[in-house]
């Protein structure tokens, strides 16, 4: 047998029906004081979630309305004022969910639910990120044509090789850059593709460089769906190792609008992006948008045993990988509802520990309905998937107090005025007191939470 799976007979842990637990107004702790000794993780499951506000009510209707738009959920719209619908409208904006929404709300009947403004707005959306997504298809193909013109061994990955799996439409999503694999050698070729077409780089290490073109200053979450012309790229390394099969050995070349692309086999494609939603879990901010299109890709092929069994056999010598999908699968379960076959979760689920479980249970609404700039509350989270093997990206230390300031949001241009340098200095400052604000904030919470999360872990413990 496998090495996930007798990992999964040995450590298999009773997983609990998440859907049939609800939140509840009393205080955790003094039901547990009332129960008495749990001596199992289910016992505090029912009481240690907080109850959802009117507007993050509102946020999860519009998730669940995604798949079913005519769900009882929407009778959490109804009740919106103005302000809460603006809050809703930021979400929104933020999350990557609201051409989704509005698109599933113009062919549902439903359109009538919003407020004429928001309907305007995310009109008028859509119809600039129809344009902005023509503008980023024609780059990403201009670049493309210059890497298999040299000879470059690469992938597109993540945005539009998501389709149609996981993205019913491209122009629907809020794409907010490129990214492409290249083999090591190739990596340098590809740099000075990029260099000359405009591209300055702005963060690199041993596994990717991050490059901007045409910075804009002063952009806001308004211009997040213009045609500005100003894009961000990023290169992840693929390692050439003795020995190693790289994902770059079993490409799928693809006829996507109008160019033959090569991408990622399917197999990798759905391991990358599960893995990617875990990141971004085990992150300040998670998009609720990648939540949901990982769950329209394990949807889409709930009913394919070949291909849960092809992924199955590409994890197989990865625990880490399986633990990391266990998490990302019982999160949907618990704000979402269930969507896997039993041949994802019968190997990932039960290897997730029960101080996982738990906190999903507690957080994993506000995680996935997360506004931005997010929270620190993923620190427990990561704390308990270190105990499992599960090797955090930084050390928490690191995560809570920073010891360097953020990077510059735009380098120094050439021949700038001083005008523009004034203005790229304040547009900086902003960003350095606004993280700043955030760590305090976020810190404090985390700090309180930590309190009480450590009780019910002991709790538990006994």
């Amino acid at each position: 047998m496998s090495s996930v799976s007798n990992s999964a007979n040995s450590e298999r842990v009773e997983t609990p029906d998440l859907r049939k637990l609800r939140p509840v107004q009393d205080d955790w702790l003094g039901q547990i004081q009332k129960t008495g000794k749990a001596t199992r993780p289910e016992d505090v499951f029912s009481f240690i979630s907080h109850p959802l506000s009117t507007v993050e009510l509102a946020q999860l209707a519009i998730l669940r309305m995604l798949d079913h738009p005519f769900s009882d959920d929407s009778s959490n719209l109804q009740k919106l004022s103005r302000s809460e619908w603006k809050q809703v409208l930021q979400w929104l904006d933020y999350s990557g969910v609201a051409l989704y929404f509005f698109d599933r709300f113009r062919h549902s009947g439903s359109i009538d639910l919003l407020p004429h403004w928001m309907h305007d707005r995310l009109q008028l959306s859509l119809d600039e990120n129809i344009a902005r997504t023509r503008s980023q298809i024609e780059e990403s193909a201009a670049i493309q044509q210059e890497f298999q013109r040299l000879g470059i061994h690469y992938s597109v990955i993540k945005g539009i090789s998501l389709w149609p799996h996981s993205v019913p439409d491209p122009v629907l999503r809020s794409q907010l850059d490129l990214d492409f694999l290249v083999a090591e050698e190739s990596a340098d070729t590809a740099r000075n593709v990029l260099e000359r077409r405009g591209y300055r780089l702005y963060a690199a290490s041993d596994r990717s460089l991050e490059f901007k073109c045409n910075e804009q200053l002063g952009m806001s979450v308004k211009d997040l769906y213009k045609d500005l012309r100003s894009w961000s790229v990023e290169l992840h390394v693929e390692p050439t190792a003795t020995g190693n099969h790289s994902r770059l050995d079993r490409l799928e070349w693809r006829e996507l609008f109008g160019m033959r692309m090569p991408t990622l086999s399917s197999v990798d494609i759905f391991l990358g992006q599960g893995l990617h939603v875990h990141k971004n879990v085990c992150a300040e901010f998670l998009r609720s948008a990648h939540v949901w299109e990982f769950r329209n890709a394990v949807l889409s092929r709930r009913h394919d045993a070949a291909f849960w069994k092809a992924v199955r056999i590409a994890a197989i010598d990865n625990r880490s990988v399986a633990i990391r999908l266990g998490v990302v699968l019982l999160l949907i379960t618990e704000a979402l509802g269930e969507s896997a076959p039993d041949s994802l979760t019968g190997w990932t689920v039960p290897l997730v520990p029960a101080a996982a479980r738990m906190w999903i249970r507690r957080y994993g609404h506000r995680s996935v309905l997360g506004r931005f700039p997010g929270s620190k509350r993923y620190l427990l989270l990561q704390k308990a998937l270190h105990d499992a093997g599960v090797t955090p990206r930084r050390h928490s230390v690191e995560s809570l107090i920073p010891t360097r300031l953020p990077p510059p949001i735009i380098r120094p241009l050439q021949n700038e005025s001083s005008v523009t340098r004034i203005l790229r200095n304040w547009m900086q400052f902003k960003f350095i007191a606004h993280r700043l604000r955030f760590h305090l904030i976020a810190g404090f919470d985390y700090w309180h939470e930590s309190q009480l999360w450590a009780k019910i872990v002991r709790k538990i413990d006994q």
